[in-house]
């Protein structure tokens, strides 16, 4: 076994605490990672609250984890000792169904495993431990190239918010010619509006705050409306052929429904705790419009995400913190105070 060292929550609603721990040897298709650096995504307070489902504690959070290779397996073909690498949301999967099959692991009929805060059944039945912690151990098929021309610290954060974005654009073909709409402007919010515009839609951010207009225009969207001003409103009803909605707090999907062109569709990436409702049917009947959801990518078109980013030197906007100020991360997150995501320098992990 590894020694590793990392934060722990020791049950559910409690405050993050150095915790040494042991991750699996290196198996013959497995890298081991040092840490160099992890992302700090609001999943991590829903999960050691128990916000969605009973966790399992002792609890290591993290799946935004990016740093450099120290050992490979035998079988491994893919990696070597030096490389940049990195570990996104999932840990495993049953690796034979047909999403698995089709690399769209996320969506495994067996039931994925994530990166923390699961137990691993493809493999040993253990816990599943993130990263905040100094090492890490993943399956090959697991684990990311990051590319070399990209700001490291600034990579980690596009393994969740990156990719969550990124593959509801792609699988939609939101590009050229179209009018997207992003609800919300914080840590996915502001990767969606990155890749809508390098992917060549015309971007409009939707948001209850004005002064987040100057921030959205720095990012490069095109248009900002501010969904309290009923003038601002009324001029882009039935006008978005998309709206890619990052919003986790309750908001009425009946109203941004009307703001949908014919045929449009509304793509649900943030995770609101009492879910949706839609009270108007005539609203998406008449409009033969939709609403749809999306994970975060598989492991396929993470790595093509990267690549672009690489090509398009796309990373996200961040604030790097040491661990013993993750509280304080925590609570800022919370009242939305980032611009746009936290980045744990795990060299801070002593």
């Amino acid at each position: 076994m590894i020694t590793a060292k990392g934060y722990a929550a020791q049950s559910a609603n409690q405050e993050l605490s150095p915790w040494n721990f042991e991750r699996r040897d290196v198996g013959p298709h497995d890298v081991q990672i040092d840490v160099l650096f992890c992302g700090v995504c609001h999943s991590d307070i829903a999960q050691i609250n128990n916000e969605w489902f009973p966790g399992i504690f002792p609890m290591v959070p993290g799946h935004e984890i990016v740093g450099r290779v120290v050992k490979v397996g035998d079988h491994v073909k893919g990696f070597k000792v030096g490389d940049l690498a990195g570990v996104g949301t999932l840990a495993n999967s049953c690796r034979h169904c047909a999403p698995c099959n089709d690399g769209e692991e996320v969506y495994c009929e067996n039931g994925v495993i994530p990166t923390y805060n699961g137990l691993d059944k493809y493999l040993d039945n253990q816990p599943t431990y993130g990263g905040y912690s100094n090492t890490m151990v993943s399956d090959e098929r697991f684990t990311v190239h990051i590319p070399e021309n990209l700001d490291l610290p600034a990579v980690a954060p596009l393994l969740c918010a990156g990719i969550t974005t990124y593959s509801p654009l792609k699988h939609w073909k939101v590009g050229k010619g179209h009018k997207l709409a992003v609800l919300g402007l914080g840590g996915l919010g502001h990767m969606a509006v990155k890749f809508g515009v390098a992917l060549g839609a015309e971007v409009t951010i939707l948001s209850s705050s004005p002064k987040k207009e100057a921030d959205a225009k720095k990012l490069g969207a095109h248009h900002f409306v501010v969904t309290s001003d009923t003038e601002e409103i009324e001029k882009v009803k039935n006008s978005f052929d998309f709206i890619l909605d990052t919003v986790s707090a309750q908001h009425d999907f009946d109203f941004y429904g009307s703001l949908l062109r014919l045929n449009g569709v509304h793509i649900v990436v943030g995770i609101p705790p009492q879910g949706l409702e839609i009270k108007q049917v005539f609203g998406l009947q008449l409009g033969r419009r939709s609403i749809v959801g999306s994970a975060s990518g598989g492991l396929k078109e993470t790595q093509e995400m990267l690549d672009f980013c690489a090509v398009h030197n796309i990373v996200s906007d961040i604030e790097i913190i040491d661990i013993k100020d993750i509280k304080t991360a925590f609570e800022r997150m919370e009242k939305g105070d980032v611009k746009y995501r936290f980045v744990i320098d795990v060299a801070s992990i002593q």
